[in-house]
């Protein structure tokens, strides 16, 4: 069976999906790793975030693919959804995951939108691009996150750990991107989105989903950071069984 690596976000890193989703996958016998891409988490290069572009990024996924005991699945959440569509584009890999990821043809669309669906939510998104995690609503960030059937508390655990993203990478995929680097058509993809997604609505991911040549699926009552929802083994159970199905059965 393959190896399984998990991309993160923008703000985030890897501790994104060492709180729930690598004990689990591990213990349901996957090889299961994350990377932090520079200027994230422990990785390198925080004090140099904002020279880095989504190409760098791609690069660190490469780079630890390349570590890994056999080519793995990529599982990339958000702006890390586009991080590995590239990556899949540069290198071949058994199949890819998107979970509530960017689409390849840029994040004006769903800025915009997200502008429209709540303006307080774009105002505050936009503070922490700007100005980093201390010049946010912290309330305001746990709605872009999550479902309202999150408990505050349990959210708010998550509050300490965001993080700046680079100024370099947010110009590189924040416009609309009229020739966006796509996966070959063979490459298997499962995309994912979340019905209360606050920052990719149903739209974004079904016009992924076309951009890709596959058909989206939805997890019902989840927001933005499914890995960490409620009921966020449902969705590893989808991943999982996705995977065991297109690629290789896990070994226990």
């Amino acid at each position: 069976m393959p190896p399984l690596l998990f991309v993160h976000g923008a703000f985030s890193g890897a501790w994104i999906w060492d709180a729930k989703f690598l004990p689990w996958f591990a213990e349901h016998g996957w090889e299961a790793h994350a990377v932090s891409l520079r200027g994230h988490g422990n990785s390198e290069g925080g004090d140099r975030l904002h020279d880095f572009g989504i190409a760098d990024y791609v690069d660190d996924v490469l780079e630890a693919a390349s570590r890994l005991s056999a080519p793995p699945v990529l599982i990339g959440h958000s702006m890390g959804g586009l991080v590995v569509q590239r990556a899949l584009a540069k290198r071949r890999f058994p199949a890819g995951v998107l979970m509530a990821s960017a689409p390849p043809y840029g994040l004006m669309s769903s800025t915009m939108g997200l502008a429209w669906r709540s303006p307080y939510v774009f105002q505050q998104m936009s503070m922490l691009m700007t100005f980093g995690e201390r010049a946010f609503d912290p309330d305001a960030i746990r709605r872009a996150m999550f479902s309202d059937k999150t408990p505050r508390d349990e959210a708010a655990k998550y509050d300490s750990r965001m993080q700046e993203e680079s100024r370099r990478v947010l110009l590189d995929i924040g416009g609309w991107i009229p020739f966006p680097v796509l996966p070959p058509r063979d490459t298997p993809i499962l995309v994912m989105g979340a019905e209360e997604d606050l920052l990719f609505p149903r739209a974004e991911v079904i016009a992924t989903a076309m951009a890709l040549g596959t058909q989206p699926v939805f997890m019902p009552g989840m927001g933005h950071a499914m890995m960490l929802e409620q009921d966020w083994q449902l969705a590893a159970e989808r991943i999982e069984s996705w995977i065991a199905a297109t690629v290789a059965a896990p070994v226990t």
